[in-house]
């Protein structure tokens, strides 16, 4: 099993950046895909971006590539997001998930995720 808790989330003005960060733990974290989704308010959940287990491969939502990037670190059990030139639309709870092994790549879907945070709040404002 895998438990997993964000951090990071706060306040960003309109082109501004922030960096969630997931902690994860359980033995097994460097076997799984992760990934991280978001949810407005009245919206469904959706893919941001998702990397590898190994950390070498990386997948993107249109909308947020080239400004954010996934990364994790397998020996502190961590998986991050780095978020640059921020949208007021991209205010809301973002979540870290880790897929079900041997799920196919790239894990864009939510179904496809075993474990999941609580979610941080991410407002964008100008």
């Amino acid at each position: 099993q895998v438990q997993l808790v964000e951090s990071g989330g706060g306040l960003a003005q309109v082109g501004g950046s922030l960096r969630l960060s997931c902690a994860a733990s359980g033995r097994t974290f460097s076997s799984y895909d992760m990934g991280w989704f978001r949810q407005a308010p009245g919206k469904e959940r959706e893919f941001v971006a998702a990397i590898g287990s190994s950390g070498t491969i990386a997948n993107y939502a249109d909308s947020v590539k080239g400004r954010f990037t996934i990364s994790r670190d397998n020996s502190k059990k961590t998986v991050d997001l780095q978020m640059k030139n921020l949208k007021p639309e991209e205010s809301a709870v973002y979540y870290c998930a880790a897929a079900s092994r041997g799920s196919s790549w790239p894990p864009r879907s939510r179904s496809v995720y075993s474990y999941w945070g609580q979610g941080t709040q991410v407002t964008v404002s100008s």
